[in-house]
């Protein structure tokens, strides 16, 4: 049994917290609300996000970030994006340069387009960072069946323990040192989730299907590509693995957000009506602002933007994406 340390409590983080506990480790889990925390400790559940299930009692919540710091070396840190910054700031009094931070955050931060890894690095002294993405249904997990998980980090160290802290008989934990690829991934493929989510809201089928995550895949390359990271990355977990995943299953938030969009309903509405948050709403505004300014030419990202953020009817959508001229269907990444 290990000390490991947990920050956030939301679905995803509660459940990689089960994953812990049940792998015998004791887990302290961070929680803002009081309220959760004594859920948690009372009766092993968060029914706010992972209704019916019931959490490893080597879980303990606690409210207390200094304490949640102090208790391992190893945080695994899995907050929304827009809110990394800040708890990051936050927990940059309280972690020093034995500290290791995995982040399971799948965002790009607005505006300046930097990675949660850059992030952690500017508001944190800790060196020792690493990235935990893959195609990862957080109730499928709960439900104890097989999964497998891409750990990616520069640094050996935070590789052989995540994956000795994690890996279990039904969570396969890979390792692999392409830091930039798996956030790009994990990232990306939430715009092209709420594609697919339309797609299927509107009753087309798996040629369409194909068409849209082959392409997605494409774009998720060029983005990649664009900020340095080796490609080969998205062949696998992080890249086309979280992609079917996210792309297929009405449990993926981002898909939901696209299905609601083809009925009709506003992204307030929506938004107000979700308990938690569907990070490719966001990611689709930094993605499309970071394209402009690298001049790349995303279609996809560019159509899920016009959804979203300029309330055009969805069959338009379509129709115009389908009207581009159909260029060479491979072409060579450089930059």
């Amino acid at each position: 049994m290990e000390k490991v340390t947990v920050i956030g409590a939301g679905s995803w983080g509660s459940t990689l917290a089960d994953v812990l506990g049940n792998n015998g480790h004791e887990v302290l889990l961070w929680a803002r609300s009081q309220e959760r925390c004594e859920e948690i400790n009372q009766r092993h559940s968060n029914e706010r996000y992972l209704p019916g299930f019931t959490l490893s009692p080597n879980i303990t919540a606690t409210p207390d970030l200094e304490r949640a710091c102090a208790h391992s070396h190893w945080i695994l840190m899995v907050v929304p994006s827009h809110g990394l910054r800040g708890c990051a700031r936050a927990l940059g009094d309280f972690v020093g340069g034995e500290h290791m931070i995995v982040h399971a955050t799948k965002g790009i931060e607005q505006e300046s387009f930097q990675r949660m890894s850059q992030v952690l690095r500017e508001e944190t002294c800790v060196r020792k960072i690493g990235v935990l993405s893959g195609p990862n249904l957080a109730r499928e997990i709960m439900r104890r069946q097989p999964a497998g998980t891409l750990v990616a980090s520069k640094y050996r160290e935070v590789l052989e323990r995540s994956q000795a802290l994690l890996h279990s008989p039904y969570f396969r934990v890979y390792a692999g040192d392409d830091v930039i690829g798996a956030e790009v991934g994990g990232a990306f493929k939430n715009i092209v989730a709420v594609a697919a989510g339309v797609v299927d809201e509107l009753g087309m089928g798996d040629n369409t299907r194909a068409l849209l995550l082959t392409r997605g895949l494409n774009e998720m390359a060029h983005v990649g590509a664009a900020m340095g990271a080796n490609v080969l990355t998205f062949g696998g977990l992080a890249g086309i693995g979280d992609l079917m995943c996210t792309c297929a299953s009405p449990l993926s938030r981002n898909h939901q957000v696209g299905e609601r969009l083809a009925r009709g309903q506003s992204l307030e509405q929506i938004q107000a009506e979700m308990h938690m948050v569907a990070e490719g709403v966001k990611t689709t505004r930094s993605t499309f602002a970071y394209a402009g300014y690298k001049g790349l030419d995303l279609p996809i990202v560019r159509a899920v933007n016009a959804v979203i953020y300029q309330q055009r009817p969805v069959n338009e959508v379509i129709q115009d994406l389908m009207a581009l001229p159909a260029s060479r269907e491979l072409v060579e990444l450089s930059w």
